[in-house]
């Protein structure tokens, strides 16, 4: 589903016209027929509002469900285990992901810097 459909999904699904939309939003009706029709995208400043106003966050706007998460079925079943954790665990858990992702990266640059 396109950003401008999924807009337009949400904005009925909230009961808005797209004028009342776009009062909420401060922008002109003409913009937002202009996202609902595909023929603009939304700055991110528009995306904030347009998120804010819709209670949504912005990834559900411009992604697909499932595009954002790991795709190995291995990591989506170890992710929703981690979320079962407890606040402390869960911690310790990012902790060890950022410092693989710190290896990861010092270890690509050194093989560029040297390459």
């Amino acid at each position: 589903m396109s950003i401008a459909a999924r807009l337009i999904a949400l904005r009925k699904e909230k009961g808005l016209t797209q004028q009342e939309m776009a009062d909420k939003i401060g922008l002109h009706v003409n913009q937002v027929r202009r996202y609902e029709s595909g023929s603009a995208l939304p700055s991110l400043e528009a995306l904030k509002k347009i998120a804010v106003t819709l209670s949504v966050t912005i990834d559900s706007l411009v992604f697909e469900p499932g595009e954002r998460g790991p795709q190995e079925e291995g990591l989506k079943l170890r992710f929703e285990a981690v979320s079962q954790l407890d606040p402390q665990e869960k911690t310790v858990i990012l902790e060890l992901i950022d410092g693989m992702l710190l290896k990861h990266d010092a270890k690509r640059w050194t093989v560029r810097a040297s390459g």
